[in-house]
């Protein structure tokens, strides 16, 4: 869940980088705070999901962190809308 995180963050830092040109992005691993400085829209549920994915940016990285512990179903669908996610941003770099 921490590379699915850290996937969308570097998707949508390279957006904010394209919407800021000749600025680097922030330091910041939050991706709703991301999103908002970028043209990139997302309904409720995707900015919601965002939200849910924020867990896993640094706690996620250390094994004794367990309160986000999915079940093999629940992370299958996390990844599945991560792809999702993923594959929408990358289309819109191009």
């Amino acid at each position: 869940m921490f590379w699915s995180h850290l996937v969308l963050e570097k998707l949508l830092k390279a957006h904010w980088i394209k919407d800021n040109a000749g600025n680097h992005p922030p330091g910041i691993h939050n991706l709703l705070i991301i999103i908002d400085k970028t043209s990139q829209s997302f309904d409720e549920n995707e900015r919601l999901f965002l939200g849910k994915m924020n867990d896993f940016q640094l706690e996620g990285r250390y094994p004794d962190y367990i309160t986000n512990i999915y079940k093999l179903k629940e992370t299958t669908l996390v990844l599945k809308q991560v792809d999702s996610i993923r594959k929408c941003l990358l289309k819109k770099l191009q």
